[in-house]
């Protein structure tokens, strides 16, 4: 049973699919007026994880996430580059597809993307229009929140003390301070299409229902994204949605926490600001992605070059237990004790995801059986049947982190396996020289070799 901390009711609940075995899953996607930040890839890497995980429990995911290729910022950057906004779009979700690719986040069942959707957001405009829940301003039409009563029940506040989000503008005509733009009228030089209400340009909440609501149902499983989002976007999408279907949008909400950059808000202005780009020319994209599994994912990250040290070496642990197991070669029986260990393994790990996906403690799970292993290892011979348990099940966990065997070196170059193999005919020979020598060479490639009691094992250099 898996339970889901829900931001609408503040409490973990059992998850319960409107279709039996099927899961619906809408996440925000981003804004694509600029190259993708640390903020985007938690969000990215830690709804892929769940994902995975549905997967795993053998559920048929369906996983929505948008790019919205149409507003203000997209609008102010193209001027800026002197480019359209279509092109500024074509430029960087490229981008976003390269970066997320690097840390192994999958790719949606579906990208849509906003203005592929127009027809359908004025469809949903006119929806509200009829009843009585929009009116019309100068500059474009508006959702009026005093006709949806429970508008704030997302973010939990009362209408008194609302306050409003960094993207909605100041309108002193408007009915309610809150009251959103779900139509906004042409501007010269901008963008614009034809609707009943005259040319111009969706609003930016009314995006997101339009396209949940055509892929997933008028009501779907979990509706996912940044915590910064919960308001105003989230809470407008509940109105705005619930009001023109007279049905609940989403059962389930889900929103990661933030990152924080050596303890203050990662932004442009105090020149904190990381690009993935930058980070993952830098480092592998799974020791980013290890990164962030390390912190459950509603809580916040403070990133620091520090974390980056110890992701790299936490998983260097891994990869070498991994390493060892694979030179495993001894032929035999399964080994009892070790098929106990990984009965532990798995109910842990599986009891760890269970709960709102507790990632930090499943990974936690699996150094505790790689201890176990290890120290089994010391008083028996594993098994050729023991290793491809082991790396069967590893794997099996690996398909929810995607952090170990996606940058594992499992076809070495033909010469790295030449000089390996021809070391060890060395060592048979007792010719500690030529050994040596050939240690050598293959750290000049790159491969370092280590020699134990049970063998000889290598890993990559760095």
């Amino acid at each position: 049973m898996i339970s889901i901390y829900n931001t609408l009711t503040r409490k973990k609940e059992e998850f319960k699919s409107i279709i039996e075995g099927k899961v619906g899953i809408y996440l925000c996607g981003p804004t694509v007026y600029d190259s993708a930040h640390l903020g985007h890839g938690r969000s990215a890497v830690a709804f892929d994880v769940i994902r995975r995980y549905f997967l795993y429990k053998n559920f048929d995911v369906n996983f929505v996430s948008n790019y919205t290729d149409i507003d203000d910022k997209m609008i102010n950057r193209a001027k800026e580059k002197n480019i359209s906004v279509k092109e500024l779009s074509e430029m960087i979700i490229p981008l976003y597809e390269r970066d997320y690719g690097r840390l192994n986040v999958m790719p949606a069942t579906t990208h849509p993307r906003a203005t592929n959707y127009v027809d359908q957001i004025i469809a949903l405009i006119k929806i509200l229009e009829e009843k009585g829940a929009t009116y019309e301003l100068e500059d474009g039409i508006y959702f009026n929140i005093s006709v949806f009563p429970d508008y704030g029940k997302l973010s939990k506040q009362n209408m008194e003390d609302l306050q409003m989000g960094s993207r909605v503008q100041v309108n002193e005509n408007k009915k309610n301070p809150q009251d959103f733009a779900l139509w906004k009228k042409e501007k010269p030089g901008e963008p614009s299409w034809n609707s009943p209400w005259g040319k111009g340009r969706p609003g930016w909440h009314i995006e997101c229902s339009a396209m949940s609501m055509d892929l997933l149902g008028e009501t779907f499983d979990v509706h996912a994204g940044g915590a910064d989002l919960v308001f105003p976007h989230h809470e407008c999408e509940v109105a705005q949605s619930e009001c023109a279907t007279s049905k609940q949008f989403a059962n389930y909400w889900m929103h990661n926490g933030f990152i924080n950059i050596n303890k203050e808000k990662m932004s442009k202005s105090l020149g904190n600001f990381i690009t993935l780009e930058n980070l993952l020319d830098k480092y592998p994209g799974n020791v980013i992605r290890f990164l962030y599994l390390q912190t459950h994912y509603r809580s916040p990250i403070n990133f620091s070059e520090d974390l980056i040290t110890q992701s790299i070496n936490t998983l260097e642990r891994i990869n070498d237990f991994i390493r060892k197991i694979e030179q495993i070669d001894t032929e035999g029986d399964e080994t009892k004790e070790l098929v106990e260990a990984m009965e532990k393994l798995r109910v842990k790990f599986e009891k760890s995801m269970d709960d709102d996906f507790e990632t930090p403690e499943a990974l936690a799970a699996i150094f505790e059986f790689i201890k176990e292993v290890n120290k089994l290892q010391e008083r028996v011979q594993l098994t050729i049947n023991d290793r491809n348990k082991v790396l069967g099940f590893m794997k099996k966990v690996d398909n929810v982190f995607a952090i170990i065997f996606t940058e594992k070196e499992e076809n070495l170059s033909g010469e790295i396996l030449d000089l390996i193999k021809e070391r060890e005919e060395a060592r048979t020979k007792k010719d500690w020289g030529k050994s040596d020598e050939l240690r050598d060479k293959l750290k000049e490639k790159g491969i370092l070799v280590e020699d134990t009691p049970k063998g000889t094992i290598w890993k990559k250099a760095g």
